[in-house]
Protein backbone atom coordinates (compact mmCIF):
# COMPACT_ATOMS: atom_id res chain seq x y z
CA UNK A 1 0.00 0.00 0.00
CA UNK A 2 2.73 2.47 0.97
CA UNK A 3 6.32 2.98 -0.07
CA UNK A 4 9.45 4.36 1.49
CA UNK A 5 9.59 6.88 4.32
CA UNK A 6 8.54 10.35 3.18
CA UNK A 7 8.30 12.19 6.51
CA UNK A 8 10.31 11.29 9.61
CA UNK A 9 10.21 13.20 12.89
CA UNK A 10 12.49 12.29 15.77
CA UNK A 11 12.16 13.93 19.17
CA UNK A 12 10.43 17.03 17.78
CA UNK A 13 9.65 19.61 20.46
CA UNK A 14 8.07 23.04 20.11
CA UNK A 15 8.24 25.58 22.93
CA UNK A 16 6.60 29.01 22.74
CA UNK A 17 7.93 31.77 25.00
CA UNK A 18 5.54 34.56 26.02
CA UNK A 19 6.11 36.92 28.95
CA UNK A 20 8.73 34.55 30.36
CA UNK A 21 6.21 31.70 30.34
CA UNK A 22 7.14 28.51 28.49
CA UNK A 23 4.34 26.72 26.65
CA UNK A 24 5.28 23.24 25.46
CA UNK A 25 3.11 22.82 22.37
CA UNK A 26 4.87 19.61 21.29
CA UNK A 27 6.96 17.29 23.46
CA UNK A 28 9.15 14.60 21.90
CA UNK A 29 7.12 13.72 18.80
CA UNK A 30 8.30 10.66 16.86
CA UNK A 31 6.53 9.98 13.56
CA UNK A 32 7.16 8.10 10.32
CA UNK A 33 4.86 8.63 7.33
CA UNK A 34 5.41 6.62 4.17
CA UNK A 35 4.76 7.48 0.54
CA UNK A 36 1.18 6.71 -0.41
CA UNK A 37 -0.12 6.73 3.17
CA UNK A 38 -3.22 8.58 4.36
CA UNK A 39 -2.62 9.63 7.96
CA UNK A 40 -5.00 11.50 10.25
CA UNK A 41 -3.67 13.52 13.19
CA UNK A 42 -6.47 13.70 15.72
CA UNK A 43 -6.98 15.27 19.11
CA UNK A 44 -8.92 17.94 21.00
CA UNK A 45 -8.54 21.67 20.41
CA UNK A 46 -5.26 23.00 21.78
CA UNK A 47 -3.50 19.63 21.83
CA UNK A 48 -0.75 20.70 19.38
CA UNK A 49 -1.97 19.13 16.15
CA UNK A 50 -2.04 22.40 14.16
CA UNK A 51 1.44 23.28 15.48
CA UNK A 52 2.61 19.88 14.27
CA UNK A 53 1.07 20.46 10.82
CA UNK A 54 2.81 23.87 10.63
CA UNK A 55 6.15 22.17 11.27
CA UNK A 56 5.40 19.45 8.69
CA UNK A 57 4.55 22.21 6.18
CA UNK A 58 7.76 24.19 6.94
CA UNK A 59 5.65 27.13 8.12
CA UNK A 60 7.31 26.81 11.53
CA UNK A 61 10.47 25.22 12.92
CA UNK A 62 10.84 22.82 15.84
CA UNK A 63 12.61 24.03 18.97
CA UNK A 64 14.43 20.69 19.11
CA UNK A 65 14.50 17.41 17.24
CA UNK A 66 14.94 16.42 13.59
CA UNK A 67 12.61 16.50 10.59
CA UNK A 68 13.52 14.58 7.44
CA UNK A 69 11.40 15.18 4.33
CA UNK A 70 12.08 13.06 1.24
CA UNK A 71 15.40 11.87 2.74
CA UNK A 72 16.54 15.45 3.41
CA UNK A 73 16.87 17.06 6.88
CA UNK A 74 14.88 20.31 6.70
CA UNK A 75 14.78 21.73 10.22
CA UNK A 76 17.89 23.90 9.70
CA UNK A 77 17.24 25.24 6.20
CA UNK A 78 17.24 28.94 5.34
CA UNK A 79 13.92 30.75 4.77
CA UNK A 80 14.36 30.85 0.94
CA UNK A 81 15.14 27.12 0.87
CA UNK A 82 12.10 26.36 3.01
CA UNK A 83 9.89 28.48 0.74
CA UNK A 84 11.18 26.64 -2.34
CA UNK A 85 10.45 23.23 -0.80
CA UNK A 86 6.99 24.37 0.31
CA UNK A 87 6.20 25.49 -3.23
CA UNK A 88 7.43 22.31 -4.90
CA UNK A 89 6.88 19.45 -2.48
CA UNK A 90 4.00 20.40 -0.16
CA UNK A 91 0.36 21.03 -1.05
CA UNK A 92 -1.72 22.86 1.56
CA UNK A 93 -5.48 22.54 2.05
CA UNK A 94 -6.75 25.03 4.63
CA UNK A 95 -9.99 25.07 6.61
CA UNK A 96 -10.76 28.60 5.37
CA UNK A 97 -9.97 27.83 1.68
CA UNK A 98 -7.61 30.89 1.41
CA UNK A 99 -8.65 31.67 -2.16
CA UNK A 100 -7.95 35.16 -3.54
CA UNK A 101 -11.30 36.84 -4.13
CA UNK A 102 -10.45 38.94 -7.20
CA UNK A 103 -8.78 36.07 -9.07
CA UNK A 104 -10.75 33.49 -11.05
CA UNK A 105 -10.80 29.84 -10.05
CA UNK A 106 -8.23 29.09 -12.76
CA UNK A 107 -5.96 31.97 -11.66
CA UNK A 108 -6.09 30.83 -8.03
CA UNK A 109 -4.92 27.35 -9.02
CA UNK A 110 -2.29 28.70 -11.42
CA UNK A 111 -0.74 31.23 -9.01
CA UNK A 112 1.63 28.92 -7.05
CA UNK A 113 2.93 27.57 -10.36
CA UNK A 114 3.74 31.14 -11.43
CA UNK A 115 5.93 31.53 -8.33
CA UNK A 116 7.71 28.36 -9.40
CA UNK A 117 8.64 29.94 -12.73
CA UNK A 118 6.78 27.34 -14.77
CA UNK A 119 6.21 28.29 -18.45
CA UNK A 120 2.71 29.62 -19.24
CA UNK A 121 1.56 26.69 -21.40
CA UNK A 122 2.71 24.17 -18.80
CA UNK A 123 0.99 26.16 -16.02
CA UNK A 124 -2.29 26.24 -17.93
CA UNK A 125 -2.23 22.50 -18.58
CA UNK A 126 -1.39 21.67 -14.95
CA UNK A 127 -4.07 23.99 -13.53
CA UNK A 128 -6.80 22.70 -15.85
CA UNK A 129 -5.83 19.07 -15.17
CA UNK A 130 -6.06 19.68 -11.40
CA UNK A 131 -9.46 21.38 -11.74
CA UNK A 132 -10.80 18.50 -13.82
CA UNK A 133 -9.54 16.04 -11.21
CA UNK A 134 -11.66 17.69 -8.50
CA UNK A 135 -14.68 18.16 -10.77
CA UNK A 136 -14.33 21.95 -11.09
CA UNK A 137 -13.08 22.38 -14.66
CA UNK A 138 -16.43 23.86 -15.72
CA UNK A 139 -16.03 26.64 -13.12
CA UNK A 140 -12.54 27.78 -14.19
CA UNK A 141 -13.67 31.32 -15.12
CA UNK A 142 -15.80 31.92 -12.03
CA UNK A 143 -14.76 33.95 -8.99
CA UNK A 144 -14.66 32.32 -5.54
CA UNK A 145 -17.67 34.41 -4.46
CA UNK A 146 -19.73 32.67 -7.15
CA UNK A 147 -19.08 29.24 -5.62
CA UNK A 148 -20.49 27.34 -2.65
CA UNK A 149 -18.21 26.51 0.30
CA UNK A 150 -17.82 22.93 -0.90
CA UNK A 151 -16.88 24.12 -4.38
CA UNK A 152 -14.35 26.58 -2.96
CA UNK A 153 -12.72 23.79 -0.99
CA UNK A 154 -12.51 21.66 -4.15
CA UNK A 155 -10.71 24.56 -5.85
CA UNK A 156 -8.37 24.76 -2.85
CA UNK A 157 -7.65 21.04 -3.26
CA UNK A 158 -6.96 21.62 -6.98
CA UNK A 159 -4.52 24.41 -6.10
CA UNK A 160 -2.71 22.03 -3.73
CA UNK A 161 -2.62 19.29 -6.37
CA UNK A 162 -1.54 21.32 -9.39
CA UNK A 163 2.17 21.32 -8.58
CA UNK A 164 2.20 17.54 -8.02
CA UNK A 165 3.52 17.79 -4.44
CA UNK A 166 5.08 14.92 -2.50
CA UNK A 167 2.48 15.32 0.25
CA UNK A 168 -0.91 17.01 0.78
CA UNK A 169 -1.36 18.62 4.20
CA UNK A 170 -5.01 19.20 5.09
CA UNK A 171 -5.86 21.31 8.16
CA UNK A 172 -9.47 20.59 9.23
CA UNK A 173 -10.52 20.58 5.53
CA UNK A 174 -14.21 20.17 6.40
CA UNK A 175 -14.24 22.66 9.29
CA UNK A 176 -16.15 25.39 7.43
CA UNK A 177 -18.49 23.06 5.54
CA UNK A 178 -21.89 21.57 6.24
CA UNK A 179 -22.09 17.80 6.59
CA UNK A 180 -23.02 17.12 2.94
CA UNK A 181 -20.16 19.21 1.52
CA UNK A 182 -17.84 17.86 4.21
CA UNK A 183 -18.60 14.28 3.19
CA UNK A 184 -18.04 15.24 -0.46
CA UNK A 185 -14.59 16.71 0.24
CA UNK A 186 -13.64 13.66 2.34
CA UNK A 187 -14.65 11.40 -0.56
CA UNK A 188 -12.50 13.53 -2.88
CA UNK A 189 -9.48 13.08 -0.57
CA UNK A 190 -10.16 9.33 -0.41
CA UNK A 191 -10.22 9.16 -4.22
CA UNK A 192 -6.95 11.11 -4.45
CA UNK A 193 -5.38 8.71 -1.97
CA UNK A 194 -6.51 5.73 -4.05
CA UNK A 195 -4.77 7.45 -6.95
CA UNK A 196 -1.49 7.42 -5.04
CA UNK A 197 -1.50 10.73 -3.11
CA UNK A 198 0.17 10.94 0.30
CA UNK A 199 -2.16 12.82 2.67
CA UNK A 200 -1.70 14.07 6.22
CA UNK A 201 -4.93 15.48 7.65
CA UNK A 202 -5.52 17.25 10.96
CA UNK A 203 -9.01 16.69 12.33
CA UNK A 204 -10.88 16.67 15.63
CA UNK A 205 -13.70 14.61 14.09
CA UNK A 206 -13.23 10.86 14.63
CA UNK A 207 -15.77 10.16 11.89
CA UNK A 208 -13.48 11.76 9.32
CA UNK A 209 -10.32 10.26 10.82
CA UNK A 210 -11.68 6.83 9.90
CA UNK A 211 -11.11 7.66 6.22
CA UNK A 212 -7.35 7.43 6.85
CA UNK A 213 -5.15 4.33 6.86
CA UNK A 214 -3.79 5.30 10.25
CA UNK A 215 -4.72 7.77 12.97
CA UNK A 216 -2.16 9.37 15.28
CA UNK A 217 -3.82 10.67 18.44
CA UNK A 218 -2.21 13.67 20.13
CA UNK A 219 -2.94 14.96 23.62
CA UNK A 220 -1.04 17.76 25.41
CA UNK A 221 1.64 17.81 22.72
CA UNK A 222 2.42 14.10 22.85
CA UNK A 223 1.49 11.09 20.74
CA UNK A 224 -0.71 9.01 23.04
CA UNK A 225 -2.05 6.41 20.63
CA UNK A 226 -1.79 5.17 17.05
CA UNK A 227 -4.46 3.08 15.41
CA UNK A 228 -4.58 1.42 12.02
CA UNK A 229 -7.97 1.32 10.32
CA UNK A 230 -9.15 -2.11 9.32
CA UNK A 231 -9.83 -2.52 5.61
Amino acid sequence: MSGQSLIKLEGVTKVFLTDEVETHALSGIHMDIRQGEYVAIAGPSGCGKSTLLSILGLLDSPTDGTYVLNSRPVQGLSLPERARIRNREIGFIFQSFNLIGDLTVFENVELPLTYRGMPAAERKAAALEALEKVGMGHRAKHLPSQLSGGQQQRVAVARALAGKPAVLLADEPTGNLDSKNGDSVMQLLADLHKGGATIVMVTHDTRFARHADRTIHIFDGRVVQEQVEQA
